[in-house]
This record gives structure tokens, sequence and C-alpha cells, in this order.
């Protein structure tokens, strides 16, 4: 076959054995560690990743590297929101006092349907999320799905699933960030955005939206600095989103589907790395309601995007 699913304890790598293109995954987190492609004579990995999975257990806070962001993405304000006739104080993980990125970063999923083919390689890990005692009292299942396809392609699902009695807020994001090699200076950069969400010094929206179309078209990137969340023009080609480093004669593009309608940007100081984050939802959904879930019991919700990578 053309391509294979390997599984060594809590890593699993998803490869095509014609090119060695490769991903690999964690059950920690579900994350996403590595996704090696072919490059001219050598090969190129673009996730900024962990050295190991003792590194990322050790080290997945402060940056959150590949984190799941689920159940809420990026900030809440305060660790507190109201739903329902209930309010809610979240106390797994927090920044200058505001909870950040979600409760499913650390936990530990388990393997679910695997399986490889001509065709693609392609894997499901499982979380049952049920504890009462981290402000969020929902319980609801998590599953991410990790498919590899011709051409360098790799999917990313998630769904999510009210396995509880009672109604669910719930939004959907990802974390990871990307590297072509060099510094992020020296990239070309585009994203079809409609508005940027004005935030507050704490980094939370304001609810006030401006234009913002700079990155229409592919551009050098230079000194950027980013830590901001854009709405997506759908009504534009995707890819949504290109990251080139010429130097390398490398490409990254975005696919994602209109369940993940914003992008966020964030410029690390060490410029070696880009983090670009699809999400369902805008930071502190939980209180303002922009983009946020209700999911009534049983009912499920998916979340898609797909990368691309090509040498030019």
């Amino acid at each position: 076959m053309a391509f294979e699913v390997n599984i060594a304890g809590e890593v699993i790598t998803l490869r095509n054995a014609v090119t060695n293109a490769s991903v690999e995954v964690f059950t920690f987190g579900a994350l996403l560690n590595a996704f090696n492609v072919p490059l001219n004579d050598t090969q190129i990995n673009v996730i900024d990743g962990f050295s190991s999975l003792a590194d990322a257990k050790e080290n997945i806070t402060p940056f959150f590297k590949s984190a799941k962001l689920s159940p809420f993405v990026c900030r809440v304000k305060n660790a507190r929101y109201k739903f329902g006739e209930n309010t809610y104080q979240l106390s797994k993980y927090s920044s200058r006092g505001n909870a950040i990125h979600g409760l499913l970063f650390n936990v530990v999923y388990s393997i679910g349907e695997h399986k490889s083919d001509n065709n693609g390689a392609y894997v499901k890990l499982e979380y049952l999320y049920n504890n009462l005692g981290e402000g969020y009292p929902f319980r609801y299942k998590c599953e991410v799905e990790y498919t590899l396809t011709e051409g360098n392609a790799l999917t990313v699902k998630t769904t999510i699933t009210n396995e509880d009695e009672q109604l669910m807020p719930v939004t959907d994001g990802w974390h990871p960030y990307f590297t072509l090699g060099d510094r992020i200076d020296e990239y070309q950069v585009e994203f079809q955005s409609k508005e940027m969400l004005l935030f507050d010094d704490e980094l939370i929206p304001t609810r006030e939206m401006v234009g913002y179309e700079d990155f229409g078209s592919l551009k050098e990137f230079g000194p950027t600095l980013f830590d901001n969340c854009f709405t997506l023009n759908f009504a534009e080609c995707q890819p949504m989103c290109v990251v080139r480093n010429p130097a390398k004669k490398v490409q990254l593009e975005i696919y994602p589907d209109p369940s993940y309608p914003y992008l966020q940007i964030y410029t690390p100081d060490h410029r070696k790395s880009i983090a670009i984050e699809n999400l369902s939802a805008a930071p502190d959904a939980f209180n303002n309601g922009i983009g946020l879930k209700v999911l009534s019991p049983g009912e499920t919700a998916s979340f898609s995007t797909k990368f691309i990578v090509r040498s030019l």
C-alpha cells in the first residue's frame, strides 16, 4: 500500500511510503507534532513541535504548541461566564486572570479507528470530558481525525458530541505553530480576511470590528506583529491562507471549511515560527456569544480544515 499507519504507544505516525511524507500525532492532547514533507532533495517539518512526547507533556504551557482548543478558544474574560441561569468559574489555566486555550490541551486521548490504503492514512482519537471541578460541568465527547492523502495534504477534523442531558456551550479551534525554515520576516503571507476584531489590553474582544484586507494578496511579512483575530472572507477562493518561504521554495496553504470562520494569528518574539489558528468562534465567545454554538443533548458539531504543503 502507498500509505501506512504506525502506532508506537502514545505516538502515531501516518506515512506516505512512496514520497515519505509523514505526520506525527501524540495521544497526549491529540497534538500534531510534525508534518514532514519532501522538499527537493531533503525534507522539511512545517510544524514547530516538541522534541519528544516527554517534552510535550512537560512544556505544553505556556505556549500551547499544536494544542486542541476545546471547549473554548483563546480567552474567557476573568475565567468566568454565564450560561442559562448559572455563572461558572473556570479553573484549569489562566493568563493574567483570564482562562486560556480550553480544557483538553493536556488530556490523553484513546486511539479509535485507524486505517490505510493506497489513497491515504487515517486515525481517529477520542476523549470523553466529564470533569465537574474545572468550571465546565458538561459531559461531551471530542473526536479528532487526522487524514494524510496525496499531494502532501493533511485534513484535521474535530467532532464534538453533547453527551450530557442539558444544553452545552462550545467553541473549537487549533493552536499550531508553522515554520518553513528561516525567520518569519523572510516569508510572504496572504489571508482572505474581511474584518479584524478589536481587542482590549487583555486581548479580549471589545465587540467592535474594523475592515482589514492588508494581506489580501501575497506580500512580504517583514516585521509585522500579530496577536489578532480576523473574520475570513469565504466569498474569495480557497486557500484562505498562504505562507511562502521564497528562499526555500516551499509554501503552506490552509483550507478551512466554513465551520472555522475566524483566523487567529500570533507572532512569537523569537520569530522562528508563526501561530495560525483556525477558530469556530471569537475569543471570549462564552461571554460575547460571537460564533458560540449551543448543542442540545445528543447533538454533534464538526469542524474541519486542511493543510497542503507545496514545493515551488
